[in-house]
């Protein structure tokens, strides 16, 4: 049994303890939170002890997920390491690029599994597409929310728009070329909305925009590449792929249209969105990783990448703002 211990109870800690008890061949051994009321409740809910000394937790464990405030995730994260354990952490990695650095040497030199949360991988909506060649030359994405004070300790950037950097840095295989971005605090201290435009040494072009002030949600991505559109849907769970074929291909739905060189066949398919529960298979995916000595789907690198993608785009709104 793969021994796992849970910092961290709060509102999305509590998800994780759902799942990682539902999960076979683990054994929930603890966990740690800091709101003596809220551990009170977990304790009584989960039947699984609480511990006040940190350490003696991660001693008990084989591997930690970390779900606690970013702020504190180095420290967790390093101590972790240093006593020989596994560890997933939320996103984002870390609070500073110097903490991001430390955890990714720390992580390669102990030789553990270290897993990132970016559970936006797992969405069955872009699971859907993973049979599909995806090379994207334009990506366009929203991704707004309503306002929440959880979660403003960090930006908009931080909070919202890092799922979509990790999955346009998975989905585009080439360096970062130029940053333009723009952003707002308007609710609290870090900017609540911004708008961000990435682009790649391939060619590629992305167009994001976060929010956390807005009446309504969406979760949308478009890529757009040669001769085909595909639209994510990550809140609706719907996946659309619209590609240009020469007559005679099947698909699910079909018409022609004239072009230039000659008539062409639209073909619009909805590949078929399983339904599954994220958090749950992220999970999954970093037991197996221990369990059968696999790579972590989200590496440690992945978290710095995404992470330094995001303070690129910090910096860049803190010079837009101070001019």
């Amino acid at each position: 049994m793969l021994k796992v211990g849970v910092i961290g109870a709060g509102h999305l800690g509590k998800f994780h303890l759902n799942n990682w008890a539902e999960i076979e061949g683990v054994q929930l051994v603890g966990f740690a939170d800091t709101d003596d009321a809220n551990a009170a409740q977990v304790a009584q809910k989960y039947s699984i002890p609480r511990f006040i000394d940190v350490e003696k937790l991660i001693d008990a464990c084989d591997a930690l997920d970390i779900v606690a405030p970013t702020t504190s995730h180095f420290e967790l994260c390093e101590l972790a390491i240093k006593k020989g354990k596994h560890v997933f952490v939320e996103k984002p990695l870390a609070n500073t690029m110097e903490e991001a650095k430390a955890l990714v040497k720390l992580a390669k030199e102990a030789n553990i599994k270290f897993q990132v949360g970016h559970v936006e991988r797992f969405n069955p909506a872009f699971l859907a597409l993973k049979n599909q060649v995806l090379q994207p030359m334009f990506i366009e994405v929203h991704r707004l929310a309503q306002f929440n004070p959880r979660g403003t300790d960090v930006s908009v950037i931080l909070d919202l728009m890092i799922h979509d950097i990790d999955i346009i840095l998975s989905l585009v295989k080439s360096n970062v070329n130029y940053i333009s971005a723009n952003g707002v605090a308007v609710m609290s201290d870090t900017p609540d909305i911004a708008n961000v435009r990435i682009e790649f040494d391939n060619g590629c072009v992305a167009n994001l925009t976060s929010s956390r002030i807005s009446m309504k949600k969406m979760r949308k991505m478009r890529l757009f590449q040669k001769d085909a559109y595909i639209g994510i849907d990550f809140l609706e769970k719907k996946t659309e792929i619209i590609r240009l074929n020469t007559p005679g291909d099947s698909n699910v739905f079909t018409f022609d249209i004239e072009t230039n060189n000659g008539k062409k066949t639209v073909a619009i398919a909805n590949p078929l969105v399983q339904d599954v529960n994220a958090i749950k298979m992220e999970l999954e995916e970093f037991r197996n990783a221990i369990v059968n000595n696999t790579d972590t789907p989200v590496s440690v690198l992945d978290g710095f990448r995404a992470m330094e993608v995001a303070h690129q785009i910090l910096e860049k709104i803190g010079n837009a703002t101070l001019h």
